[in-house]
């Protein structure tokens, strides 16, 4: 048997957050809206106003809890359970998103996720990211609901500071770099090697697009160039992760991602930032040439993507022999290294992140 997983109805336009009732009220009548705080106080007066006046019930709005954590989720469980609502709604980042997704697994409830940054696809996938309270990663877990709808208002994606675009990119850049190498271990068929070609088109369309895209943030206007990285980050790159499935899903440069949270500098960086640190680590383990490596941070440079430790900020002089050896051991453990084609060893990810952060000096 072949289950595939694929979100809702994805919709894309300005100004969709003041229309929002004409979406919601299909699902049911009570309705509980959750978010980041900052995105809660962009959305949540004016998708409140609509939602009313479609005649719709709903709860105060209720911020997620701050980390996508086990502690949170059942915290937002118990807070809703007793208003019994027909379908949830939550806006923000990807660890807001993730966290609701795994609140509507818990309710069997539907989700309609409104990214409010087009930072990573979690908005339209079927996996949620577990953190502890601190936020150091844990696991990835399918107990998470695909999303029923996906709501993207452009105008909101447009005024957010262009950092998080940019850490969409790098998010999204690793689609084609870890599908890649994970799908070798693949009996190959129609999804995996889809995906896998579709990961190759996403690739080419960042190149080519995303400076521009990230110039359209700058200059306040709605760009095709920014619409279609929009969609690549949010909608095509979780059809990439729901077609191929574990097949092809993510791989050294997410395993890099999490091994660096043990840091506390890293908490300050955004997720697809240290996501694009990692892609060059895992071309570093997978023994590519310098040249090649030089390519992708010659990319990063034009987008402003970090490509040494110190543009996470964390000081690789001050990383101590002890902290080098907990770093590789953690990273190895991490679900997506076990998707690489050989066998990672925790000294070939402290020989991959420091080759990548030497030739990210070279370059700089």
């Amino acid at each position: 048997m072949k289950i595939v997983f694929g979100h809702g109805k994805y919709i894309r336009g300005e100004g969709l957050i003041g229309q929002i009732g004409d979406y919601v009220a299909p699902f049911g009548k009570k309705v509980c809206l959750f978010g980041g705080k900052t995105s809660l106080s962009i959305v949540s007066a004016p998708i409140t106003k609509d939602l009313s006046q479609h005649g719709l019930e709903m709860l105060p709005p209720i911020w997620y809890g701050g980390e996508c954590s086990k502690r949170n989720i059942y915290n937002l469980k118990n807070q809703v359970e007793e208003f019994q609502p027909d379908v949830l709604l939550v806006a923000g980042g990807g660890k807001a998103l993730d966290t609701v997704k795994a609140l509507g697994y818990l309710l069997d409830l539907p989700v309609i996720t409104i990214p409010t940054i087009a930072s990573t696809c979690a908005a339209g996938t079927c996996i949620s990211i577990l953190y502890d309270d601190k936020g150091e990663f844990l696991e990835i877990s399918r107990k998470s609901k695909n999303p029923d709808l996906i709501l993207v208002d452009t105008q909101i994606i447009l005024e957010a500071p262009v950092r998080y675009l940019i850490s969409g990119i790098g998010d999204t850049l690793a689609k084609w770099f870890e599908s890649k190498a994970s799908n070798q271990k693949a009996v190959p068929n129609a999804f995996n090697c889809g995906a896998v070609e579709l990961a190759r088109f996403v690739y080419e369309l960042l190149l080519k697009e995303g400076k521009r895209a990230a110039e359209s943030i700058h200059k306040g206007v709605v760009s095709k160039e920014l619409e279609d990285i929009i969609d690549a980050i949010i909608a095509v790159s979780g059809n990439i992760s729901n077609y191929g499935g574990d097949d092809c899903r993510t791989a050294g440069a997410h395993a890099v991602y999490s091994g660096l949270t043990i840091f506390p500098e890293a908490h300050e960086v955004y997720h697809g930032e240290i996501v694009a640190f990692g892609i060059l680590t895992q071309l570093a383990m997978e023994g590519r040439p310098d040249e090649e490596i030089l390519d992708v941070i010659a990319y990063y440079k034009q987008v402003n993507l970090p490509c040494t430790l110190g543009d996470m900020g964390i000081d690789s002089s001050r990383i101590s022999e002890e902290q080098w050896q907990t770093l590789g051991s953690v990273t190895v453990g991490i679900e997506d290294m076990a998707n690489m084609p050989f066998e990672v060893t925790p000294q070939m990810v402290i020989d991959g992140i420091r080759r990548a952060d030497q030739l990210g000096h070279t370059a700089l």
